[in-house]
């Protein structure tokens, strides 16, 4: 398999960001850099679960060995990699819709929120590459007190 293409830091990265294409990265590094301010390690794989569904699968099924706790997947169009991330894994899969040419991202939506019952998959706004970030750390924050912590200042500072 591939290496990732970015770890944060030199700790094991707590959240994956998987996007379909090269062209959803200027869209996704709000996310990146949110949990960059959150001082949150996370890793970055680009592989789109039509042109290479075995590296999706290898790379989804090994999140939580490399220590993952949460996945973030952006994809546009049909959309399916959120859907398909959370088939290999058992973590909590946030996808994020891509805004597109045809549609508008309301392709990239309907595809994420319509998933069949028992692969649960979270979803955002179109874009909401930022918000993707915030929610992945409320979801770590459950388990993690310094995490939770983070959260709490980050909306004091917002209602500010």
């Amino acid at each position: 398999m591939e290496e990732a293409i970015f770890v944060a830091e030199e700790t094991k990265p707590l959240v994956g960001i998987i996007m379909g294409s090269e062209s959803d990265m200027p869209n996704m590094e709000p996310c990146m850099k949110q949990l960059e301010e959150f001082g949150i390690p996370y890793e970055v794989k680009v592989a789109s679960a039509h042109r290479k569904p075995a590296e999706v699968h290898e790379w989804a099924s090994g999140a939580e060995g490399r220590g993952m706790r949460v996945i973030v997947a952006a994809a546009g169009k049909a959309a399916h990699l959120g859907g398909v991330v959370a088939a290999y894994t058992p973590l909590p899969v946030i996808a994020v819709p891509m805004k597109t040419s045809d549609l508008g991202g309301l392709d990239s939506l309907l595809s994420m929120v319509q998933m069949p019952s028992g692969v649960p998959v979270a979803c955002v706004a179109i874009n909401g590459a930022k918000n993707a970030a915030i929610l992945a750390v409320q979801m770590l924050g459950t388990g993690n007190d310094e995490c939770r912590k983070k959260i709490a200042d980050f909306k004091a500072k917002m209602a500010e």
